[in-house]
């Protein structure tokens, strides 16, 4: 235990404090932006920031958006952001995001400050058990152990970030360890590269293509590793030889789409759904995808949802998909096509009427400019605009991995982060907004290009379908409270001013058009009520 009054091994001035050099150490490792909501035990932390300019601070005004932009800003850039979280308390409110981050494979690294070594045991009101919180939503957790200790416990924390398919890795940090002089120098720490995704064995890919040689009924599931152009290109080739259907994984964390690419959409999310697309299937096919499961349990529907021994895994998450898909359609001899440029989206004959779900999808798939980014959340769209936006220009939409509620905003935020040249278009809920929407003030602040979309239905409506799927008849006053939103009415226009973010408000086809050309045209972040 070290007295703090008269430790001899604070940093007195010129020499590194242990902040200092996690903070050097992540920018050698590649690390640009810091997603921070800081507290007293992260000042040496914030103040390292300065010196290493490398690494750019952005403010969230909640934890969970900070978590859910590092999301963001890895699934775009590919490698990892920093949070930088005020203890136990901190972390655990961003922990829905880092459980959506972890369901998406997303390298990241939350740095949680503690207190000094030394106060630990005296149990202080923000005392927590930090590494039982961090568990469950990191792949990686690690504790500094000195000031000497600081370089390379980051290194391995970065390196276990990175480690395929991807993790989140929890750095805790003692106050004391920040503000210490450090005697070991960067240069004496070994930076390992990122690991390369695993090459799937050709004894798999043969055996495979034996079985849809046979003549095996086959759908060919893909997560986002495959939902690149090269990996949907390949499952393409092997679907015009074997008639297999093509899916997407119901929820993935990046899927590049429209320009050409083929129509394929996600694995419906219902059960019933999902188990009528795969029935016919003899065999299903993973590419970097997991076993589809149903969401949630029902009493008398299974909750593995492919026919049973159908199931077959060409390359799991982290596995190198897209070269298995490749090598997959070779070795079927399934022949190269030669693609010309696709169609320009029609945007002069759009609905005009009273918005709908599928009137929206159909609105923000034609007027997208080409290499925009779409963060989607909710149910009331998301369906809709994934469906239509095959015809859409060449883009990258996100969608909500692990179900956690306020994802989308501080997603597109992080987006935005990563590609300041590329359009961020947030197609919202108006529940699910509301857990995070502290996004926009960080939008407005970072003068983000992104125009939030919300749907605006006044209710939870999943909650709805769920209440008629657990056998409710009618809505009751208690179910009807408890998923509605008019009492009072959100205030989308006065929210979004009070977050420096100037909003504009449709209820026609038409108006969601004209406010939508005006939006994309005026850069800088943008709010659009669409109310159905």
């Amino acid at each position: 235990m070290t007295d703090p009054i008269t430790d001899t091994t604070t940093n007195r001035g010129g020499d590194k404090t242990g902040a200092h050099v996690l903070v050097e150490t992540a920018a050698a490792e590649g690390v640009e932006v810091c997603f921070a909501n800081p507290g007293t035990t992260e000042m040496p932390l914030v103040t390292a920031l300065d010196a290493v300019p490398a690494v750019r601070p952005v403010l969230g005004l909640f934890e969970g958006v900070c978590t859910g932009a590092a999301d963001g800003y890895a699934r775009i850039a590919g490698k990892p952001a920093m949070t930088l979280l005020h203890l136990g308390p901190g972390f655990a409110n961003g922990a829905a995001n880092l459980h959506n981050a972890r369901r998406a494979h997303s390298p990241i690294l939350n740095v949680v400050g503690d207190h000094a070594s030394w106060h630990l045991a005296y149990d202080a009101p923000l005392t927590s058990d930090i590494i039982s919180l961090a568990r469950p939503v990191s792949g990686w957790v690690g504790t500094v152990g000195s000031v000497d200790d600081m370089a390379r416990t980051t290194a391995e924390a970065l390196a276990a970030a990175r480690t395929p398919p991807g993790c989140g890795a929890t750095l805790i940090v003692p106050v004391d360890f920040q503000q210490q002089t450090v005697t070991e120098t960067l240069a004496e720490t070994s930076l390992r590269p990122a690991p390369a995704p695993a090459h799937v064995d050709a004894d798999v890919v043969e055996r495979l293509a034996k079985r849809l040689r046979g003549g095996s009924r086959a759908v060919l599931l893909l997560g986002a590793g495959a939902l690149t152009e090269q990996g949907q290109r390949a499952a393409e080739r092997i679907a015009a030889v074997t008639g297999a259907r093509l899916y997407s994984e119901t929820f993935p964390a990046t899927a590049e789409r429209g320009g050409g690419l083929p129509d394929l959409d996600r694995l419906p999310y219902f059960p019933e759904a999902a188990i009528k697309a795969l029935a016919a299937a003899g065999t299903v096919v993973l590419a970097g995808a997991v076993e589809p499961i149903s969401y949630f349990g029902y009493e008398g529907i299974p909750s593995l949802l492919a026919p049973p021994g159908s199931v077959e895994v060409l390359a799991a998450p982290g596995d190198n998909a897209v070269q298995a898909l490749e090598d997959l359609a070779d070795a079927l001899g399934a022949p190269v096509v030669t693609h010309g440029r696709a169609a320009t989206p029609d945007g002069a004959h759009l609905p005009e009427g009273p918005l709908t779900p599928g009137t929206i999808g159909r609105i923000v798939s034609a007027l997208l400019p080409e290499e925009a980014i779409v963060s989607v959340e909710g149910g009331t769209c998301g369906y809709p605009f994934f469906t239509a936006s095959v015809k859409a220009l060449r883009h990258i939409t996100l969608t909500n991995t692990g179900g956690a509620i306020g994802q989308g905003l501080p997603a597109a935020l992080g987006a935005a982060i990563a590609a300041p040249e590329r359009q961020v278009v947030a197609l919202q809920s108006d529940g699910s907004a509301q857990y995070t929407i502290q996004a926009l003030w960080t939008m407005a602040r970072e003068q983000t290009s992104v125009v939030t979309l919300i749907a605006s239905n006044r209710k939870y409506n999943i909650l709805r379908t769920e209440l008629t799927r657990h056998g409710a008849s009618g809505a009751g006053p208690a179910s009807t409270a408890l998923t509605s939103l008019d009492d009072p009415a959100l205030d989308w226009m006065g929210l979004a001013r009070g977050y420096g973010v100037p909003a504009g408000r449709a209820e026609t086809g038409d108006e969601l058009a004209r406010a939508l050309r005006r939006a994309l045209a005026a850069g800088g972040p943008r709010l659009i009520e669409m109310v159905l």
